[in-house]
């Protein structure tokens, strides 16, 4: 597969920004455009001083090698790359089943990578599929490495941002405002008259989105004169229904006085309601619950979980739609929903 064949892709607008080539790389470093092709492909003799001269150059232009060069570079992409932080729930599936539906119809194929939530992990994957030229990539979230940022400016195709919509795009964002969901949570509790609230979440600062969210809760409190009364995290960061019961009955077990928990998310809430079951604590009685994400299992419980849904399949269909269409980068704020339940 010849390098030396790097193409520039058509189609440069202003909603295509220019991609690096290798002859860029070869000018930058002040060498044959078949020295670069060697030294990327690890092929050949080259002095180690120009081999790192030429990998520092290319890093620094974020330049991303095409796989796909040569003789099938005329050929027009079908994949879609697609990265997301975990499979580990039904959150991240659904806004997936949205999108592949409208990829799918369309003939396109999604090529799907999971970081698990380590925006190093994310990089290297952004970097391995565009070197596939794909026709488009949709990514979870709005936080990325700023290589991983650079190479998605800079790639040459559509980018869509999905599920949050609080900070910088780079080209088309779809989502909620996580910040904005926190704040109602708190106003629909400060409403139903609970002030003494404790929080129990898992790790904000991997999971960046239940950090905005409770950064809007505090929010609300704060502007009511109020805080927390106790926190209480997992500490190991995980996020499960086990984590929930154990970390509830962690910030219960310290003697705090409260009216009322919020949870960074359904599985955590779940959790706690399934310890206020096992040790008699009325719901909402004696303590208000109040989780994140709309589960189907949320409302299924024998007191159905005050909460927020996000329209995650819509998130997913509507970002496929976007990265298809070749419109104008844009923001798309698709809401959510507040349940009311029955544990507030």
């Amino acid at each position: 597969m010849d390098l030396s064949e790097d193409e520039k892709l058509s189609g440069e607008s202003d909603h295509f920004p220019t991609v690096t080539t290798l002859a860029d790389v070869a000018r930058r470093a002040g060498v044959g455009e078949s020295t670069v092709s060697r030294v990327l492909r690890n092929k050949g003799s080259v002095s180690q001083q120009t081999r790192e001269k030429i990998l520092k150059v290319a890093a620094d232009l974020n330049y991303v090698p095409n796989r796909i060069a040569g003789t099938l570079a005329s050929m027009t992409s079908k994949l879609v790359g697609i990265v997301i932080p975990s499979v580990g729930n039904t959150v991240v599936p659904e806004v997936l089943a949205g999108a592949n539906q409208v990829l799918e119809d369309a003939g396109f194929q999604p090529v799907i990578g999971v970081s698990n939530y380590c925006p190093e992990r994310e990089e290297a994957l952004i970097e391995s599929i565009l070197s596939w030229r794909p026709s488009g990539l949709l990514v979870a979230g709005l936080e990325h490495t700023d290589r991983a940022r650079a190479m998605m400016k800079g790639c040459g195709v559509r980018v869509v941002e999905l599920i949050d919509i609080d900070g910088e795009g780079i080209d088309i964002v779809v989502g909620s405002s996580q910040r904005m969901a926190g704040r109602k949570s708190a106003e629909h509790l400060l409403a139903r008259g609970y002030r003494r609230i404790g929080y129990v979440g898992h790790d904000v600062t991997v999971d960046v989105r239940a950090g905005k969210r409770l950064q809007g809760f505090r929010a609300v409190m704060a502007e009511n004169g109020l805080s927390f009364v106790d926190e209480e995290f997992s500490p190991d960061g995980a996020s499960s229904v086990e984590a929930g019961r154990v970390g509830l009955a962690h910030l219960l077990g310290r003697g705090a006085k409260l009216d009322a928990v919020y949870f960074s998310n359904d599985d955590l809430a779940i959790g706690g309601y399934f310890h206020c079951l096992e040790n008699k604590i009325s719901v909402p009685g004696d303590l208000a619950l109040f989780g994140y994400n709309g589960l189907e299992i949320a409302r299924l419980t024998p007191l159905p979980l005050s909460t927020i849904r996000s329209p995650r399949f819509a998130m997913g269909k509507t970002g496929a739609n976007l990265l298809l269409s070749g419109g104008p980068s844009q923001v798309v704020d698709l809401g959510f929903e507040l349940i009311p339940g029955a544990t507030s």
